[in-house]
């Protein structure tokens, strides 16, 4: 444990910048640990939390920046890419869509604290034509209070994390093996629900040529819009009631009950 404490003393810095560029570039490093770690050595006086803040900033920017590009000249294309490789990628668009359209820029500030919106946030906000300018102010301050509040947490229980990293250290492996299983164990089940999910979905679609061939045939359906990018009260769909996903908790009452419903999004 003590080499491991003396090698990030000494490229602590460096450590922190590639560690978080990595992570923030959709590589599986999770960089909290870390964090806390530089904070409880910020206390020590071993690193200077200034140089932490800097560059663990630096490491948000550059990722970031580079999925804004991206999503910028790709679009959705990035976004449902970055979605497919996590653990819940149904709702991970529309999720990261909802939060920008509510919150607008704030939304950036917090979104490193929320998985899911930390992965496809900067693609996204490219993408919906956001200026670079505004999307470097507010991610910024984004990375700052994300670096700042879990080096916080290191910083004020350092002597916490010093017992825990010795109680790992007289358990050995053992408890590494452990908490690794749990990982495990979590993501098999996050993955068997998801299929499960997926095969009950797969019952119930239809595809767009068997819809058109149904609309030719005059069988009477409706078709709910709830794309959150069409504009307006109507659908550019004829004959479809336009109704965003979230707002059909609200709106739930105009669908009619008397025919059945075809739920159209993208």
């Amino acid at each position: 444990m003590g080499e491991i404490t003396q090698f990030v003393i000494r490229h602590g810095y460096v450590l922190l910048f590639c560690w978080i560029a990595a992570e923030q570039g959709a590589l599986p490093v999770p960089s909290i640990p870390l964090l806390l770690v530089c904070g409880a050595l910020a206390r020590t006086g071993s690193l200077h939390p200034a140089l932490i803040l800097l560059y663990g900033w630096a490491g948000c920017l550059l990722a970031d920046t580079v999925w804004f590009h991206l999503g910028r000249r790709r679009g959705a294309r990035v976004v449902r890419f970055l979605c497919r490789i996590a653990l819940e990628p149904d709702s991970c668009v529309r999720t990261t869509e909802n939060a920008l359209l509510r919150y607008g820029l704030r939304s950036l500030l917090v979104a490193k604290f929320i998985p899911g919106l930390n992965a496809v946030a900067a693609p996204l906000a490219g993408s919906s034509g956001l200026s670079f300018r505004r999307f470097v102010v507010f991610d910024s301050l984004g990375a700052l209070l994300w670096v700042g509040g879990y080096g916080g947490v290191g910083y004020l229980f350092a002597d916490q994390l010093e017992t825990v990293a010795a109680y790992a250290l007289r358990t050995g492996s053992g408890m590494i093996f452990g908490l690794a299983g749990l990982l495990a164990a979590w993501i098999a089940w996050k993955f068997i629900q998801r299929r499960m999910f997926l095969r009950k979905l797969a019952v119930a679609r239809m595809t767009p040529e068997a819809l058109r061939d149904a609309l030719r045939a005059g069988v009477d359906v409706l078709l709910v819009d709830l794309r959150h990018g069409a504009g307006g009260a109507e659908s550019e769909i004829p004959g479809a009631l336009r109704i965003p996903v979230e707002q059909i908790a609200a709106r739930h009452s105009e669908i009619p009950r008397d025919r059945d419903i075809i739920l159209f999004c993208s």
